[in-house]
């Protein structure tokens, strides 16, 4: 059996291009989900997990896709490999069913973390930079008087949510938020 298993990190993300390459690639089953790759927790592969039986292949349009760190990602791998299972990569061409496949998963998934660490770690020194010159990030504070003329229409009940937070140049989630405070 062919088991697809797709993943994009938001909602707001699109699924269709790795979908479009595992139903291309003949998968018989495709499970999808739209969550960080952070998680330890992802419902649909611990499905992929569940359904999985020796001889089975999973495959995946890219590792990245599969494995939130080198290490989560590995542990994967052992598991398929200790069910019989093998994984096929189509975006690195890698077939773990070959000695050369295993190897190549090893090396570009400690590739992949060491470039997650080095854009985190980019990203605090330019945080810490910014702050120096006292830029401190986040979005503007909300001026306070739009925001209580903005509570005042809501309350007369006169306006919908969106026409109110345009005459107050504010965001719809930002009266939401004040009215919520305000309870």
């Amino acid at each position: 059996m062919r088991i697809g298993y797709a993943r994009v990190s938001t909602e707001a993300q699109n699924l269709d291009r790795q979908v479009d390459a595992l139903k291309d690639y003949g998968v018989d089953e495709l499970y999808t989900e739209k969550m960080t790759g952070t998680k330890s927790h992802r419902p649909e592969l611990d499905k992929v997990r569940l359904r999985m039986r020796e001889g089975d292949l999973i495959v995946v349009e890219s590792l990245s896709r599969l494995g939130r760190s080198t290490k989560d990602l590995l542990n994967l791998l052992d598991e398929f490999d200790s069910k019989g299972v093998q994984l096929i990569s189509l975006k690195e061409s890698i077939d773990t069913s070959t000695p050369t496949g295993k190897l190549l998963v090893t090396v570009l998934s400690a590739i992949s973390q060491f470039e997650r660490d080095l854009i985190v770690q980019r990203t605090q020194e330019g945080l810490k930079a910014a702050r120096a010159r006292g830029r401190m990030g986040g979005r503007p504070p909300v001026d306070d008087k739009a925001v209580q003329k903005a509570l005042k229409l809501y309350a007369a009940n006169t306006h919908t949510a969106k026409e109110i937070a345009s005459i107050c140049g504010i965001s719809v989630s930002t009266l939401y938020r004040s009215l919520a405070n305000q309870k």
